[in-house]
């Protein structure tokens, strides 16, 4: 399967919000199920320049696009913690496992470390996403913590691994 990564573009509403209401994905992100395009069409006008937004994309047998992954890293505006950086990922539930979160995450780090010259990037993981956590663990990323029922998940609370990669 081909497929590549580019920035996000205000076109890219209508695919980011299949992917982040998408069965399979949403489960494992702190998406809902009730997403409008609406929201999605703000948080892409409203990133900004710290905000570094990507998609993975193929094409279908007519050569339209189909957004199959996303991926934002976030740089902390305080200050004091701009050395820092947040990351977040989906990935369509028919291409996980083919190489889309690899090529996100490299495209994610290497605005971290080759223009922004950032030392610390973290996220959050539901601690049963074993898929994810061995991704993250194969760029650096370790276990920092965890927390306890933060977040919701088919009406249970779940649990969340902090991680990081600190340079």
């Amino acid at each position: 399967m081909e497929f590549y990564i580019r920035p996000v573009r205000p076109g890219d509403s209508n695919g980011l919000n299949e992917l982040r209401r998408m069965e399979g994905v949403f489960e494992n992100a702190l998406c809902m199920p009730s997403e409008r395009i609406k929201q999605t069409d703000e948080s892409i006008a409203n990133a900004d320049a710290n905000a570094h937004l990507f998609a993975a994309v193929t094409k279908d047998i007519n050569g339209n696009e189909i957004i199959i992954g996303f991926a934002a890293l976030t740089v902390f505006a305080n200050p004091r913690t701009r050395h820092s950086a947040r990351v977040g990922m989906l990935v369509h539930k028919d291409f996980q496992g083919m190489g889309v979160g690899t090529k996100l995450m490299q495209a994610l780090l290497d605005i971290a470390d080759n223009w922004l010259m950032l030392i610390r990037v973290e996220l959050s993981v539901f601690v049963d996403n074993e898929a994810a956590v061995k991704l993250y663990e194969k760029f650096g990323f370790t276990i920092e913590g965890t927390m306890k029922k933060a977040g919701i998940r088919n009406g249970h609370y779940v649990d969340q691994h902090i991680m990081a990669r600190v340079k």
